[in-house]
Parts: C-alpha cells; structure tokens; sequence
C-alpha cells in the first residue's frame, strides 16, 4: 500500500502528530486509508493540505473559514466569484477590526496620558475609573 505514515506527513510539513489527529478530527484533512494492521496511510497531497492550513491559520483566518477555503480549492468546479466574494469580505471584517484595535489605542493613550504612573491609589487611578465607568 502506497502513501506516507502519519510521522513522515508530520517531518514533511513541519508538524507534530497532534496536530494532523486534529485536523482529521475537525474534517481538515480527510480520513487516511489503513493498512490491515491498522497504520494510516496519507496521500502525498495531504502534506500540502497541511501547508496550506497553517499558512492561512497564520494569517488568522478560522478553521472553518479554513475548511471552506481548502473546499474550494479542492474542487473540480472551482468558482473564482466565491473566492472574490470572500476575500472581500474577509477584507472588510479585518478593516472593522482595525478601526476597533484603533480606537482602543486611542483611548489608552489618552488614560496613559491622564495617569502619573505612580503615587495614587487604586480608586485615584484614570484608567480602573474608566473601565469601571466611574468619572
């Protein structure tokens, strides 16, 4: 029977056997064909599939979003509209998420400004108040 162990799929993508386990669990990677004693047997292509996860993982996209991702790419009828669809997307929530980052720098800079940095109580101190809404 051809195809890589679970410890050479884990050498060549750089992962530890938990790792591909779990991405087997959450449907990632599709299940292996075993040999009659039981080993799993992976595809070559699953080292790429691999890859791919941490790749996107790195760049914080989820799970799921991976699993949808690994889909389409996987697929004979591959639509480049659904990709654009949700890259566009994808864009748009991060965007949200930088003006949120941006606006809690904002205001930390203007609590770090207002605070001593020492020589005041806890109950004295600008930035507990406004967290805890006291003025």
């Amino acid at each position: 029977m051809e195809g890589l162990t679970i410890s050479q799929v884990a050498k060549e993508a750089n992962v530890n056997i938990e790792t591909i386990r779990y991405y087997e669990r959450r449907g990632l990677i599709s299940e292996p064909t075993r040999t009659e004693s039981g080993y799993r047997k992976f595809p070559q292509e699953v080292v790429e599939d691999i890859k791919f996860i941490k790749r996107t993982k790195d760049l914080g996209f989820t799970l799921g979003e991976i699993k949808n991702l690994l889909a389409a790419s996987n697929d004979e009828k591959f639509r480049s509209e659904e990709m654009h669809d949700f890259a566009t997307s994808k864009m748009k929530e991060i965007e949200a998420k930088i003006h949120d980052l941006q606006q809690m720098k904002t205001l930390l800079e203007d609590l770090v400004e207002k605070c001593p940095g020492s020589g005041i109580s806890k109950g004295e101190c600008p930035i507990i108040k406004n967290f805890k809404g006291v003025n």
